[in-house]
């Protein structure tokens, strides 16, 4: 079985609806681990709400979302935190990082967080800074250029080696060279780190580095490569 034959993510049938208007109308995606699938679509197609459905935050009204082998859908809300901070990662468009504190601080408290004993948290987290090019030189973060704070936010999301990470604009408040640098580095994670990773973007250019392009229109996903010019609709295809 080859790595990608792993599964990580599946979801089957998700379906969602607020406020008489159906977001998620019976999606399907599949990711296996050292895989990368990125998701575009229009504002207000319901990228954000199929992200906090991944994650846990939403809950669907139909439907299974399995990650690492569990259906989240399932669970109560305290199995769910711990299955979350086991097996899931995640990047936001800001990073939301403790300013205060140092790149290694803000990645060792994830690690800490999770019961992880406090010598290895920061042997860990010093690793990851390292090998992703973050300083140690105790600067706060605050005062870490945009790339090197999205860098901190990815080696945070990687501390406790998720199956999954997911990652809302990642580089949405960068500008274009900073924004080559991280992307480069963020579609290297699945393959390093032997997880699946999904991206939420508007930036094609971001999206074209992924394994897979997906786009998110009428409530359902299709491949990127089949979306109607002028339309906003895939013409056809599936979400593996």
């Amino acid at each position: 079985m080859t790595e990608t034959d792993r599964t990580v993510l599946a979801v089957s049938g998700v379906r969602y609806e607020i406020a008489g208007r159906l977001l998620l109308d019976g999606l399907d995606l599949s990711v296996g681990a050292g895989e990368s699938v990125a998701i575009t679509g229009p504002s207000g197609s319901g990228k954000s709400t199929l992200l906090m459905c991944l994650l846990g935050l939403v809950r669907p009204q139909g439907g299974r979302i399995t990650v690492a082998g569990t259906d989240i859908t399932r669970l109560r809300e305290r199995a769910l935190n711990r299955h979350r901070r086991d097996h899931i990662g995640v990047v936001f468009q800001f990073g939301e990082l403790l300013p205060e504190l140092t790149p290694l601080e803000n990645t060792a408290l994830a690690a800490l967080l999770s019961g992880t004993p406090r010598r290895r948290a920061y042997a860990d987290a010093e690793e990851l800074l390292t090998t992703l090019g973050v300083p140690l030189n105790g600067t706060p973060t605050a005062e870490l250029s945009g790339g090197e704070r999205q860098r901190t936010a990815v080696a945070r999301a990687l501390i406790n080696r998720p199956s999954l990470v997911l990652a809302d604009e990642p580089t949405g408040a960068l500008d274009g060279s900073t924004r080559d640098e991280v992307t480069r580095m963020l579609f290297s994670v699945p393959r390093q780190w032997s997880c699946g990773l999904v991206v939420v973007t508007h930036d094609p250019a971001v999206a074209e580095r992924a394994d897979r392009h997906l786009h998110l229109s009428q409530g359902r996903l299709g491949d990127a490569g089949a979306v109607l010019p002028g339309t906003g609709a895939p013409a056809g295809g599936t979400a593996r």
